[in-house]
């Protein structure tokens, strides 16, 4: 009978870890066209064009959601962590602390200790590599919302170490009972809603 219990037991901690929550498949490159810029560069800050109206939203479930800009970035990912539980986990199953500029600089990495949880990323050093303001202004923890099902795929394979090569849009989310979820629009924020929140169009391994 425990024998039985066990196996149950197993089976659904196995299906839970790996089910897909949502498969959003916006196709918002429709009406907001977006391709990757040629100047793009790991030694460069993430390109970022504002949308100018809030009236181009799309509906998706319960929740609304408003594409605030298009971005794009090169990087190297300092952290990955998948969420499974919570009403954001079911948007967003992948965030990744992401560092550009010097912070993707092996030899500065090297003198930070770098983790993340509850949708936060943390880093700490007992000897500063670069300036304090230098690590906030060119690193940040993205929450990430696959566009369609081959984009969740390519978002949960990557790795820590890895460089890539993204594009999507910041977007605002609101739930039909009053909840809602906005990314920053700044890489100069720090601390509480500084995370970028992005509709996920393409990511690549370089």
């Amino acid at each position: 009978m425990w024998k039985i219990l066990f196996i149950i037991v197993a089976a659904l901690i196995y299906f839970w870890q790996s089910s897909d929550p949502v498969v959003i498949d916006s196709n918002v490159t429709d009406v907001f066209p977006i391709e990757y810029a040629s100047g793009l560069s790991i030694n460069k800050s993430p390109i970022q064009n504002n949308i100018n109206t809030s009236k181009n939203y799309f509906q998706f479930d319960e929740y609304q959601i408003t594409p605030l800009a298009d971005f794009q970035l090169i990087a190297k990912v300092l952290a990955a962590k998948h969420y499974r539980s919570g009403r954001e986990a079911d948007l967003s199953p992948v965030d990744l602390a992401l560092g550009w500029g010097p912070m993707s600089k092996q030899k500065n990495l090297d003198k930070l200790s770098i983790s993340q949880s509850n949708r936060w990323y943390h880093w700490r050093t007992d000897d500063f590599p670069i300036p304090r303001k230098d690590i906030e202004t060119n690193s940040a923890n993205m929450h990430f919302i696959p566009g369609n099902d081959e984009i969740r795929k390519k978002l949960k394979s990557i790795e820590s170490g890895d460089t890539i090569k993204l594009m999507g849009y910041l977007v605002r989310i609101d739930g039909n009972d009053g909840w809602h979820w906005t990314s920053s629009m700044t890489r100069n924020d720090t601390g509480n809603h500084a995370c970028e929140l992005i509709l996920l169009e393409d990511i690549k391994k370089i």
